[in-house]
């Protein structure tokens, strides 16, 4: 049998031999270190310096170290590139520098024939010096020198015009040399392909001759931009088929500012084209373009691709747009580009390629964008224009639909907003209908999913919506029909929303329970986005009519009339919680708006409609405890008690009426704490509603004595916390004994402040001090707290006198020193106080 140790001592072995391994590791891993420095070209050395030396004790790799820590061999010492960049660039910004003075300074000073020898000799070296250095392998150094002859070239076309052609016109003088510089670094950088600088200057040299060429020859706008095109086309040339990043990315610089530069010319003169006619040529300038562009995209890699798509699908929207355009009155000229942008969708069965084609339709959509910003704003100002009818509410009936909107708006420049609307609206509906056959035929270019059908739907609802919207006030429709539309149209919203919701939940229902619902589950994904649209538009189309039947008092009631029933009735009738939680809110804030309504009706100024305001809140008191453990049982109850709030604000101004509506809404409150689940938060705020409104009330009577009216309050009350703790021992003390006291204590209190006699002040500390000392003996928190912070209070209004008078004595460096000390004892003790606080928070922790 095989002697085999036990696991501890077994490990203890390993741990030493992987020590020993490590050990040996490091060893030869220093030796390999030192070998491969000593083999490494070394500096002379003196003669008696040993040639060789002991490596350094702990150079090298040691145990615990990852492997890649391990030292490596010493690359062989050189020059930094960087350096030698920076001397070569200097060099040749230096020698620019002198052949720059020597043409503008020197040049005067010798003859025509010096002149002419002395900068052609330089030239010609600075082209020929490069050959021979691209021989010896000094690259960089060849680049310096050809920057240097770029710059020697461009003075000597200087000199030429300066000397050989002063009086050649400098547009045509330039275009020309231009040409003749773009050949010559062509040929230049084809020669010597090793170079980087010579070719992109050719290309640089090529954007300038026709068009400086067109430019002095004074030719029109419109043959400048074939001259612009032309160039931007030969740079999408170079671009696609040159060789080199260099050559590619100036190619590509030059084709996006030629390129942008032509679009824009042809653009200018198509919209500034007095007729037809006279937006063929411009047309014909952005046809081509388009072409081109779409030619280039057609080889381009994928995301270029997707660029030319987009250039090519607008020019030829601008091209061919331009002209119809010419030929309808200014109101339409907005559709007729929306019609060409949407003759782009047929790309979709063109034979292009994918990014090619995705590029088309992102122009599409591009062009149906604009439109649709266009038309928007004018349904955004029939939604807010009726706010200023809040401002003179039941001012009259207005002259029709317009003038309930006002006059900002321009109504015959936008007639043409509802057509865009509704034949992007009509688009949308048509695809969220024909979805799937739509996703067949969109196939070879894009596969959308169930949120495109989503947004597509809800596209569709919002933009027919605010069409009949804008249609009737481009109109001019009487201001009944246009009340009364509104209101049908939110009818028809919350239709949508709720049918919408359902159908949305049992496709999604039948997605889950079959593997093959894929397509239900798209369809109940759209339906859901729709529902969700319908919903806000409801709302936002219910407060807007709500703001437009302000003109009018029957038509104020049987709007909000109306809206209380449709909500209320769309609660009712949908399953979802949260569209029935906003359906019920929305329902109650009409309602709320209506009993202020009937308020006006009764001409009662805002104090006494405030306790009219509260029939709404106790209805919805009332519906919560129906609801009970629904959910939407407290978005209801906090709807009912925004209403509340809004009569309390109306009430403020008349303290009568805030004493009433503050325990009309206290009652409220105890109504709703019957309820278990809203006991704890209603019941506190029952009790202050209670208190606040014994208060005002007292104070709007002018009591000077309000004890008269507590006590007997408080008595009873603590009577009752009495028989209240002897069933329940464990009931909290400040459930049992809190509201009586308060309802004595804070108002004597407030009164006290204010009382210049001392005998109040008196009987309430010493009441307040009883209290506090029964808190401390029977440990109950409520009497401990409520009492102490009393007898505090009162003391300090009372000390407050002679407080001051002894802080005016005392020196004004003493409060601060006091301060000082009081610190640095609390820092010098921090821990103690610290469990000293815990010990009483423990305390009143343990009280009842």
């Amino acid at each position: 049998m095989e002697h085999v140790p036990p696991p501890a001592e077994e490990l203890a072995l390993l741990d030493r031999e992987l020590a020993q391994l490590d050990a040996r590791r490091a060893h030869l891993l220093t030796r390999r270190a030192w070998l491969v420095s000593a083999l490494q070209p070394q500096a002379p050395q003196a003669p008696n310096a040993p040639r060789w030396h002991t490596p350094p004790v702990g150079h090298g790799w040691a145990p615990g170290q990852p492997w890649s820590a391990a030292p490596r061999a010493a690359k062989p010492s050189g020059p930094p590139r960087s350096a030698q960049n920076v001397l070569l660039t200097l060099g040749g910004l230096l020698l620019t520098v002198a052949a720059v003075a020597f043409t503008l300074v020197s040049w005067g000073s010798m003859g025509i024939g010096g002149r002419s020898a002395v900068l052609a000799l330089v030239t010609l070296a600075a082209l020929a010096a490069p050959v021979v250095l691209l021989r010896r392998k000094l690259a960089a150094t060849a680049e310096a020198l050809a920057a240097l002859a770029l710059v020697l070239t461009l003075l000597d076309v200087y000199a030429v015009h300066a000397v050989a052609a002063p009086d050649a016109d400098g547009l045509t003088f330039t275009a020309v040399a231009s040409a003749v510089l773009a050949a010559l670094w062509a040929a230049y950088g084809l020669a010597l392909g090793k170079l980087h600088l010579p070719l992109p200057a050719a290309v640089f040299f090529v954007q300038w001759p026709l068009l400086l060429g067109a430019w002095a020859a004074g030719a029109p706008a419109i043959v400048v931009g074939w001259a612009l095109l032309v160039t931007a086309v030969v740079d999408g040339a170079i671009a696609l088929w040159g060789k080199g990043l260099g050559v590619r990315v100036t190619a590509g610089i030059g084709l996006a500012v030629m390129g942008s530069a032509a679009l824009l010319t042809g653009l200018g003169e198509s919209l500034t084209a007095d007729g037809p006619l006279g937006a063929v040529l411009p047309g014909a300038l952005l046809l081509t373009a388009a072409v081109a562009a779409l030619a280039g995209a057609w080889r381009a890699p994928n995301g270029y691709a997707q660029v030319g798509g987009v250039v090519a699908g607008l020019a030829a929207v601008a091209a061919v747009g331009g002209v119809l355009r010419a030929a309808v009155p200014g109101t339409w000229h907005v559709p007729v580009y929306l019609l060409c942008g949407l003759a782009l969708l047929c790309v979709v069965r063109a034979p292009l390629p994918r990014g090619a084609g995705r590029g088309v339709l992102a122009a599409a959509g591009a062009v149906v964008a604009g439109a649709l910003l266009w038309a928007v704003p004018p349904v955004a100002a029939v939604l807010l224009e009726p706010v200023e009818l809040v401002a003179e509410v039941w001012a009259g009936a207005p002259d029709g639909f317009r003038g309930a909107l006002g006059e900002s708006m321009r109504w015959s420049e936008s007639a043409a907003a509802p057509v865009v609307l509704a034949v992007v609206a009509g688009l949308l509906g048509a695809a969220y209908r024909w979805w799937p056959s739509l996703v067949r035929v969109a196939a070879p270019l894009v596969t959308p999913g169930a949120a495109a059908r989503g947004a597509a739907g809800a596209g569709a609802l919002a933009l027919g919506w605010g069409t009949l919207l804008l249609a009737a006030a481009t109109l001019g429709v009487p201001y009944p029909v246009a009340v009364a539309l509104e209101t049908v149209l939110v009818a028809g919203l919350l239709l949508v929303a709720v049918r919408g919701a359902e159908r949305g939940a049992g496709d999604a229902g039948a997605a889950e329970g079959d593997a093959a619902g894929a397509g239900a589950g798209a369809a109940g994904g759209g339906r859901s986005a729709v529902a969700v649209t319908a919903l806000v538009a409801a709302v936002g189309g219910a407060v807007s009519v709500g703001l437009l039947s302000l003109a009018a008092e029957a038509a104020t009631y049987a709007v909000f009339g109306a809206l209380v029933v449709l909500f209320a009735g769309a609660a009712l009738r949908t399953r979802a919680v949260v569209k029935q939680a906003v359906f019920a809110v929305a329902a109650v804030v009409w309602g709320t708006v209506l009993t202020g309504c009937v308020a006006r009706s009764l001409e009662l100024a805002p104090h006494e409609a405030a306790p009219l305001l509260l029939v709404v809140p106790a209805v919805t008191v009332l519906l919560g405890a129906r609801l009970r453990l629904h959910p939407v049982a407290l978005p209801v109850e906090l709807a009912g008690a925004l209403g509340a709030l809004v009569a309390i604000g109306l009430a403020v101004p008349d303290a009568p009426f805030l004493a009433l509506v503050l325990a009309l809404c206290g009652v409220l409150s105890a109504g709703a704490a019957v309820r278990p689940e809203r006991r704890p938060a209603a019941g506190y705020v029952a009790a202050v509603l209670f208190v606040a409104a014994t208060w005002v009330r007292l104070a709007a009577s002018e009591v000077s004595a309000p004890e008269a009216y507590t006590l007997p309050v408080t008595v009873p009350a603590l009577v009752v916390g009495v028989l209240r703790r002897r069933k329940d021992p464990e009931a909290s003390s400040w459930t049992a004994y809190g509201p009586g006291l308060a309802a004595t204590l804070l108002p004597s209190l407030a009164v006290a402040w204010t009382d210049p006699d001392w005998v109040r002040p008196l009987l309430l500390g010493v009441a307040a001090l009883v209290i506090t000392l029964l808190g401390a003996k029977y440990r109950l928190q409520a009497l401990l707290l409520l009492g102490g912070a009393v007898l505090a209070l009162d003391t300090l209004h009372e000390l407050a006198p002679y407080v001051v008078q002894v802080a005016g004595a005392l020196p004004r460096w003493l409060p601060p020193a006091l301060a000082g000390l009081l610190l640095l004892a609390v820092g010098a003790t921090y821990e103690q106080r610290l469990r000293d606080a815990r010990k009483l928070k423990d305390l009143l922790g343990r009280m009842r």
